[in-house]
């Protein structure tokens, strides 16, 4: 067996990983840019936002499934987005992506994400609890 095939598959897998994190970031900047389309913006929005959330449409605790919106759903979600909004300007944010991948990791924005989540995790037990 060749074991210079599944390094060269590995590497494959993590080009594409870092491929698919720039993008989420450049739909990010393309759902705050006003020179994006309106129906676009809201799309990109929504990718973005589902994919940097730590919480799944489908829990990662179920076997196989857990994984399919990870595997399938966010990348074909994500090229749809990319389809959408122009060529030029997706190439912008792009650029913008990869130069923002080299700042430092905002720690304090890591809290507040995670402390919105949890605000709407009690807001919606608290509306759903009798």
């Amino acid at each position: 067996m060749d074991s210079a095939r599944p390094a060269g598959l590995w590497a494959r897998l993590k080009a594409w990983a870092k491929t698919l994190k720039r993008d989420v970031v450049a739909l990010w900047l393309a759902a705050r840019d006003p020179r994006t389309p309106w129906p676009a913006r809201l799309f990109c929005a929504a990718i973005a936002a589902y994919a940097l959330s730590p919480i799944d449409l489908i829990p990662d605790v179920i076997p196989v499934l857990g994984y399919l919106d990870e595997v399938i759903l966010l990348p074909l979600a994500l090229w749809l987005a990319i389809r959408l909004v122009p060529a030029p300007l997706m190439q912008e944010f792009r650029a913008e992506a990869e130069r923002r991948a080299t700042r430092p990791v905002s720690r304090l924005a890591a809290a507040l994400i995670v402390g919105l989540w949890i605000a709407a995790a009690a807001l919606l037990l608290r509306a759903a609890w009798p």
